[in-house]
Protein backbone atom coordinates (compact mmCIF):
# COMPACT_ATOMS: atom_id res chain seq x y z
CA UNK A 1 0.00 0.00 0.00
CA UNK A 2 1.23 3.51 -0.69
CA UNK A 3 2.36 5.80 2.09
CA UNK A 4 1.98 9.56 2.32
CA UNK A 5 4.43 12.13 3.68
CA UNK A 6 3.16 14.33 6.47
CA UNK A 7 4.35 17.95 6.48
CA UNK A 8 5.21 19.10 10.00
CA UNK A 9 6.90 22.34 8.94
CA UNK A 10 4.36 24.52 10.78
CA UNK A 11 3.53 22.07 13.60
CA UNK A 12 4.69 21.90 17.20
CA UNK A 13 5.41 18.34 18.34
CA UNK A 14 5.79 17.00 21.89
CA UNK A 15 6.30 13.53 23.32
CA UNK A 16 3.05 12.32 24.90
CA UNK A 17 4.23 8.82 25.88
CA UNK A 18 7.82 7.61 26.06
CA UNK A 19 9.07 5.10 23.47
CA UNK A 20 8.25 1.46 24.21
CA UNK A 21 9.21 -1.70 22.35
CA UNK A 22 6.67 -2.58 19.66
CA UNK A 23 5.57 -6.17 20.17
CA UNK A 24 4.33 -8.71 17.63
CA UNK A 25 3.23 -11.04 20.41
CA UNK A 26 3.09 -9.78 23.99
CA UNK A 27 2.67 -13.30 25.40
CA UNK A 28 5.90 -14.59 23.87
CA UNK A 29 7.75 -11.27 24.04
CA UNK A 30 8.42 -11.26 20.29
CA UNK A 31 9.52 -7.79 19.12
CA UNK A 32 8.38 -6.20 15.88
CA UNK A 33 11.22 -5.89 13.40
CA UNK A 34 11.62 -3.72 10.29
CA UNK A 35 11.36 -6.06 7.31
CA UNK A 36 13.90 -4.11 5.24
CA UNK A 37 16.61 -3.30 7.79
CA UNK A 38 16.05 -5.86 10.54
CA UNK A 39 16.03 -3.10 13.19
CA UNK A 40 13.86 -3.56 16.27
CA UNK A 41 10.84 -1.23 16.30
CA UNK A 42 9.44 0.97 19.04
CA UNK A 43 6.28 3.04 19.42
CA UNK A 44 6.10 6.57 20.81
CA UNK A 45 3.06 8.76 21.45
CA UNK A 46 3.34 12.21 19.90
CA UNK A 47 1.13 15.24 20.41
CA UNK A 48 1.12 17.18 17.15
CA UNK A 49 -0.37 20.66 17.24
CA UNK A 50 -0.95 22.67 14.09
CA UNK A 51 -3.41 25.37 13.02
CA UNK A 52 -5.13 25.43 16.41
CA UNK A 53 -5.74 21.69 16.55
CA UNK A 54 -3.83 19.07 18.54
CA UNK A 55 -3.92 15.33 17.98
CA UNK A 56 -2.27 12.32 19.59
CA UNK A 57 -0.56 9.84 17.26
CA UNK A 58 1.15 6.54 17.98
CA UNK A 59 4.23 6.52 15.76
CA UNK A 60 6.46 3.55 14.98
CA UNK A 61 10.19 4.24 14.76
CA UNK A 62 13.29 2.08 14.53
CA UNK A 63 15.05 1.64 17.86
CA UNK A 64 18.06 3.40 16.32
CA UNK A 65 15.89 6.43 15.41
CA UNK A 66 15.75 8.00 18.87
CA UNK A 67 17.93 8.60 21.90
CA UNK A 68 17.19 7.88 25.55
CA UNK A 69 15.46 10.60 27.51
CA UNK A 70 12.38 11.19 25.36
CA UNK A 71 9.94 11.79 28.19
CA UNK A 72 6.41 13.20 28.12
CA UNK A 73 6.44 16.93 27.44
CA UNK A 74 9.74 16.94 25.55
CA UNK A 75 9.57 19.05 22.38
CA UNK A 76 10.84 17.01 19.43
CA UNK A 77 11.66 17.15 15.74
CA UNK A 78 10.28 14.30 13.63
CA UNK A 79 12.11 13.18 10.51
CA UNK A 80 10.35 11.37 7.68
CA UNK A 81 6.85 11.00 9.13
CA UNK A 82 4.55 9.02 6.84
CA UNK A 83 1.00 7.69 7.08
CA UNK A 84 -0.19 4.41 5.59
CA UNK A 85 -3.67 2.92 5.60
CA UNK A 86 -4.04 -0.73 6.55
CA UNK A 87 -6.69 -3.41 6.56
CA UNK A 88 -6.76 -6.97 7.87
CA UNK A 89 -9.10 -9.69 8.98
CA UNK A 90 -8.74 -11.37 12.38
CA UNK A 91 -11.15 -14.00 13.68
CA UNK A 92 -13.61 -13.14 10.91
CA UNK A 93 -13.63 -9.43 11.76
CA UNK A 94 -12.37 -6.87 9.28
CA UNK A 95 -10.30 -4.09 10.79
CA UNK A 96 -8.76 -1.01 9.23
CA UNK A 97 -6.96 2.15 10.21
CA UNK A 98 -3.99 4.40 9.58
CA UNK A 99 -0.49 3.68 10.86
CA UNK A 100 2.24 6.28 11.30
CA UNK A 101 5.95 5.70 10.85
CA UNK A 102 8.99 7.97 11.19
CA UNK A 103 12.68 7.62 10.46
CA UNK A 104 13.82 9.49 13.58
CA UNK A 105 12.65 11.56 16.52
CA UNK A 106 15.13 13.96 18.15
CA UNK A 107 14.79 16.16 21.23
CA UNK A 108 14.69 19.90 20.74
CA UNK A 109 12.99 22.07 18.20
Amino acid sequence: MPSFKIDLSTAVVFVATAPEPKMVNKKTGERAVDRETGADLSTVGLLISDEGEGNLYQVTIPETGYQDGLTPGTPVKVTGLKARDWENEFNGQKRHGISFRAIAITAGV
